[in-house]
């Protein structure tokens, strides 16, 4: 199979890079400074134990030649961006007839859970991805990945339930290229417990190294809820913990730390956006459809769009006015 990464940023480029590697055909697509320092130098992966530059074919969209038939598509974008990668491709011809939409699979390796509802709008085949891979992407064409002794743990399936030969091809090579592959029927599950733990990215950026645990208890607690009254399961603390065990830690990549999360990481590239809405956004949402307050998740959203659309620095925000904010919402 062919794989095209869309998204070759933190988690599509350690996929993208270590699938390279393997010997499997890749295809990246990115923009921007990003792109251009790939196309010009590759794409360089640091690890724990090493430094690899990857040089391949990169893309920022469709091209006038049909995908082949034998394509993989891997969904790798921010969950803010996924529309609009979902509609630059679904249109894209295939070799043999049809288009991307409709004859070739999609793995949604991103965060949160709304992307495969989303995707299955325009894609028949949708195949969520449960990501446990800590990856840093802020400079371009450099990405860092911090896991160890495996770089990142994948659980693949089909959506909405089950799992197909498609999921366990895929699943083979990942495994091949160094990653924790598992196979799941229930992958949503997993990702409904992955949202759980991805609420503090919100916290973890806002307030940096000093993020208050209160308000890390408060999130998640309002998650736990959230989804006990909306009937969606998720693994227990326990279980993920059994899953993961010391498999898919973190060590210093050149001496340094992981320096944040995804929402972090946005903050600081000035991105201007983040995934907030599709994390503490989404319990917000079901909350407010199953009338569960969620008023930290939801004080924690406010002021990282804050954050994000005024483009000031991850960690800056005063614990104070979220504070305020707390107060407003309950």
């Amino acid at each position: 199979m062919r794989y095209l990464i869309i998204g070759a940023g933190a988690v599509g480029g350690t996929i993208g890079v270590l699938l390279g590697e393997a010997g499997r055909d890749v295809t990246l697509v990115a923009r921007g400074p990003h792109l251009a320092a790939i196309r010009r130098d590759g794409l360089t992966l640091r690890t724990p134990e090493r430094s690899v530059t990857w040089r391949g074919p990169a893309t920022d969209g469709p091209g006038t030649e049909p995908l082949p038939a034998d394509t993989v598509l891997v969904l790798t974008v921010k969950s803010q961006h996924t529309w609009a990668a979902l509609d630059t491709w679904a249109d894209a011809p295939v070799a043999g007839g049809g288009t991307a939409g409709q004859r070739l699979p999609l793995f949604t390796a991103q965060n949160g859970v709304a992307n495969e509802p989303t995707a299955l709008r325009l894609f028949a085949h949708v195949h969520p991805v449960c990501v446990w891979l800590p990856a840093t992407h802020l400079d371009p064409g450099v990405v860092i990945a911090s896991g160890h002794p495996y770089p990142g743990m994948l659980h693949v399936g089909r959506y909405p339930g089950g799992a197909d030969d498609v999921d366990a091809a895929v699943a083979a090579d990942l495994t091949a290229a160094g990653f924790l592959a598992p196979v799941r029927d229930d992958v949503m599950r997993w990702k409904y417990g992955k949202l759980l733990n991805n609420l503090g990215n919100g916290v973890q950026a806002l307030f940096g190294a000093g993020l208050p645990d209160w308000l890390l208890d408060r999130v998640r607690a309002e998650g736990v809820a959230v989804l006990a009254a909306a009937g969606i399961a998720h693994p227990s603390d326990e279980e993920e913990r059994a899953e993961r065990g010391d498999r898919v830690g973190t060590r210093p990549v050149d001496g340094q730390p992981r320096s944040g999360s995804s929402t972090w990481q946005s903050l600081t590239r000035a991105a201007g956006t983040t995934e907030v809405d599709h994390l503490n956004g989404e319990i917000v949402l079901l909350g407010r459809r199953h009338g569960v307050p969620t008023p930290a998740n939801a004080a924690v959203q406010t002021a990282v769009r804050r954050l994000a659309r005024e483009r000031l620095p991850a960690g800056t925000f005063p614990l104070a006015e979220l504070t305020a904010l707390l107060d407003g919402a309950e």
